[in-house]
């Protein structure tokens, strides 16, 4: 299955140590079938399951188990396997693979590659229902997902123990078609061979040395952008507000405080962009003058001059040959109508909107989006803010890919 570069879609799969690993050898075949070349690496629990013959009789190829192995560590191999993928798929993923790749441990051949590639990391997590639904699970699920790693499942169902619930691995063929799309292309490289410059967070406006003007954006959505965009193999260009975030493996992130900060930067960065998302909570206005020493209280009111902050989205969507553009809309009535009125002011080529407020929007793990473009729209719906983002990333790469034919826009609804 060749990908964008014209050779077979290059896979390399992860087998632990649950009881799940046997099915492991079912998805080998299903991969190798849509024309992959499939290299599997076993933990040593993963060996207790199945056997590395079973894996070498259905991927042709010799399985790799030991980070100390002298033949192949000889050249650096793990770091030469690490280069080879395309994607990273570890299948099954169990509970303490998950918290060993949240550490940052590298006590293994498994750990070690997933740390030192560059592709796309895939997990399809296997494992007792409580045990997904511990909150030390879903803390580092929550992280991994932040930083980038796709989760692919898990199913609900009758598990090898005797209980029922969430935990147990999507089956090969639902993983295998998650993975792959016709004609023989990865899903996660939709945007391959593009560059995109998203931004992110919120902006600060000084007042004086310790106050400022700022909002309640936290940065996740526009992280899970850049994260999203970067699975889906990009070259991806951050440009974030402060916010207490890592920048997605990958991502280079640029750092700015203000909206002339974000302005310049953005500007800086535009050039050779094919995709610009602004994702930022840009403040509207700024102080007028950020006094040099901290104002003393004194009167019972004070008054506080502001002016506009120039607008970074718009003035992109100007330039003499524009990117495809994105903005967003975080609006706390009338949303639709708010959206449409902006994209269509700000001549930008897509919007996604979504409202905000106390209950909703900022400062959560979750996200609702309605996506509109001239002559078209489509809800996203509700969800983690890194699954949105994935469906919001797979939207634009459509949109810009028909923008570029020259093709018409029509609705969709979702």
């Amino acid at each position: 299955m060749p990908t964008e570069r014209g050779n077979p879609t290059r896979v390399l799969l992860g087998v632990t140590g649950g009881i799940a690993a046997y099915k492991a050898p079912e998805l080998v075949r299903r991969l190798v079938e849509r024309g992959c070349e499939v290299q599997v690496v076993m933990t040593d629990g993963a060996r207790r399951f199945v056997t590395p013959l079973t894996f070498e009789a259905v991927s042709g190829r010799r399985v790799r188990d030991d980070l100390w192995d002298p033949a192949a560590e000889a050249s650096m191999g793990h770091i030469e396997l690490a280069r080879w993928a395309d994607v990273v798929v570890v299948a099954p993923a169990t509970a303490h693979f998950m918290a060993q790749l949240v550490a940052g441990l590298a006590g293994d051949l498994l750990t070690t590659l997933c740390l030192a590639t560059t592709a796309p990391v895939v997990l399809a997590p296997a494992m007792n229902q409580a045990m997904w639904a511990n909150a030390a699970t879903q803390t580092n699920r929550a992280l991994l997902e932040s930083r980038g790693v796709r989760l692919l499942g898990p199913a609900e169902g009758d598990q090898a123990c005797g209980e029922i619930g969430p935990g147990r691995m999507l089956e090969p063929l639902a993983i295998a078609a998650a993975l792959l799309e016709s004609p023989g292309r990865l899903r996660l490289q939709s945007l391959a061979g593009l560059k995109v410059l998203i931004t992110a967070g919120p902006t600060r406006e000084p007042i004086d040395p310790v106050r400022y003007i700022t909002n309640r954006s936290s940065g996740k959505m526009g992280y899970a952008l850049a994260a999203a965009a970067r699975e889906a193999g990009a070259d991806v260009v951050l440009v974030s507000g402060p916010v207490a975030l890592p920048a997605p493996p990958g991502v280079r992130r640029v750092d700015v405080e203000t909206a002339d900060e974000l302005y310049a930067r953005v500007h800086d960065e535009i050039k050779g962009v094919d995709i610009f998302v602004g994702c930022a909570a840009v403040s509207d206005y700024r102080p007028q003058k950020a006094e040099p020493q901290k104002i003393k209280r004194s009167s019972a009111e004070m008054e506080l001059s502001l002016v506009r902050s120039p607008d970074t989205l718009a003035s992109v969507a100007q330039l003499p040959s524009p990117p495809f553009t994105v903005g967003f809309a975080a609006e706390t009535q009338d949303v639709a109508r708010h959206a449409r009125e902006k994209l269509e002011k700000k001549r930008i080529d897509m919007i996604a909107a979504n409202q905000v407020g106390r209950d909703c929007g900022f400062d959560r793990e979750t996200n609702a989006l309605t996506v509109y473009w001239p002559g078209g729209e489509l809800a996203l719906g509700e969800g983690s803010k890194p699954k949105l983002a994935r469906r919001l990333v797979e939207l634009i790469g459509e949109r810009y890919r028909a923008a570029r034919r020259g093709v018409r826009p029509t609705s969709r609804a979702g």
